[in-house]
Order: C-alpha cells, then sequence, then structure tokens
C-alpha cells in the first residue's frame, strides 16, 4: 500500500526557513537538505507506522545528514507532516495539541 503523504503549511514554513538557513552556510547546500527531506517523506509513503508514537499520537523521523525530525501523524491513509523541526528545537510545544 502506498500512503498519501500532505505537507501542512507550518512544515512547509519548517523546510523553506531551514533551506533558506543551509544556502546561507553553504550555495546549493539547501537544496542538499531540501533532497533529504525528500527521501525521508518518501519511506513514509511506504512504511509510516515503522516509527513509534511520540507525543499525544505524533511520530517522528529523523533524517541522516542533517540534524532534524520529521513530525507526523497516521489519518486513514493519509500521512500528515505537520513540523519539520532542528533536533535542538525537538520538544512536544513545538507540536499542535
Amino acid at each position: 500500500m502506498k500512503w498519501t503523504v500532505s505537507i501542512r503549511a507550518r512544515a512547509e514554513a519548517d523546510l523553506a526557513e531551514a533551506q533558506q538557513w543551509y544556502n546561507r552556510q553553504q550555495p546549493g547546500l539547501g537544496e542538499n537538505f531540501l533532497d533529504e527531506i525528500g527521501r525521508a517523506v518518501d519511506i513514509l509513503t511506504h512504511c509510516p507506522d515503522l516509527h513509534p508514537v511520540y507525543y499525544r499520537g505524533f511520530r517522528r523521523v529523523l533524517c541522516r545528514r542533517f540534524p532534524y525530525k520529521i513530525f507526523y501523524r497516521i489519518d486513514d491513509d493519509q500521512v500528515i507532516v505537520f513540523r519539520v523541526l532542528h533536533a535542538r528545537r525537538d520538544h512536544p510545544q513545538h507540536l499542535p495539541g
């Protein structure tokens, strides 16, 4: 079964902010960051239940190359990405109630 992944506006903003930051550090690094996130999201389309529940129904997947975590929920046949946070900002207060 292939799951549908939707990315909430706040997660899109997280991605844009991180991409800009990485591009300021080194041109093109922001695109590498987005590629890494894309690979992680692609995994979610095949096996989102691979990751255990972390907090109030949220699951998280850790990126390999960059210190970011993708927070998502499974709703029927859909995976909803709520936030993409730097590991230092990984705190439940950043997740919707």
